[in-house]
């Protein structure tokens, strides 16, 4: 009976220190895996793994799972990457991926920006546009359809011919508009932009103001060069009288005067 007892004792006391050792060893366990922030977590990490990563975040930030060949650990942003978007909870902020199509997004099922070879359309990405939308290759997104726009057409030029506007009967006049609103890729093209037709003037003669003007100036040298001309011909007049009437007195002097012949009578 002794020896049964103490058989039972030993049993109970070997079973009790594999149960410690077993809680020993899962609390050691989670020590390594969750330990607090004063034990060492980095980046905005509120609990942490040194196998892991991050397990939480501080509040604020969003905790995302980064793929590192096969291993994924946790990280914690203040904003999601691309290709994932936020969502917050009481408990937890995290970042969830995109569809596979979109680049951004603002929801699982609203994004923002399509990857390449799609086109944007009301949050969602399509490799082609519905009817009635044009797909615009330097925004990457379905847009409406624009047509061109002409302004009203100007008032009929003069009527000309050759850059004139007199010396014919026959010749042409033009009106002319402007492209207020350029059409988009499938867009109507622009109308022409101006137009002429034939038209008929009173035939009438140019005036030559320019000819007239010239042989005004013409005569009027002329007239300056002609009294000029008569203005040194007078002085020169002048100045030869002078010289003949000084020479006249000269020669007076030189001369001895003439005795008067005696009268017969006497």
């Amino acid at each position: 009976m002794q020896l049964r007892l103490l058989s039972w004792f030993f049993i109970t006391l070997n079973f009790m220190e594999y149960i410690g050792s077993q809680h020993a060893s899962r609390v050691r366990r989670q020590g390594r895996m969750h330990p607090n922030v004063s034990q060492g977590c980095q980046g905005g990490c509120a609990t942490c793994s040194d196998y892991n990563g991050c397990l939480s975040c501080k509040p604020r930030l969003f905790f995302v799972l980064e793929r590192i060949g096969m291993k994924q650990i946790g990280v914690c942003l203040s904003s999601c990457p691309s290709g994932y978007y936020g969502t917050r909870y009481p408990d937890i902020n995290k970042c969830a991926k995109c569809k596979a199509d979109c680049e951004t997004c603002f929801t699982r099922n609203f994004c923002t920006k399509c990857k390449s070879g799609f086109y944007l359309y009301s949050g969602k990405c399509l490799e082609k546009c519905p009817d009635g939308l044009e797909a615009n290759n330097h925004t990457m997104e379905c847009t409406s359809i624009v047509h061109c726009e002409a302004s009203e057409w100007s008032p009929w030029s003069p009527c000309t011919k050759k850059g004139k506007t007199c010396g014919f009967k026959r010749g042409n006049e033009i009106r002319v508009r402007e492209i207020v609103q350029h059409p988009s890729a499938r867009g109507n093209p622009c109308p022409a932009t101006s137009e002429s037709r034939k038209c008929v003037v009173q035939r009438k003669r140019c005036q030559k103001e320019g000819k007239g003007k010239k042989n005004r100036e013409e005569k009027r040298k002329k007239s300056n060069k002609d009294e000029s001309k008569e203005t040194r011909q007078e002085s020169k007049g002048r100045v030869a009288r002078r010289q003949n009437r000084e020479q006249r007195e000269n020669n007076n002097k030189t001369q001895p005067k003439k005795r008067k012949a005696p009268n017969k009578e006497e």
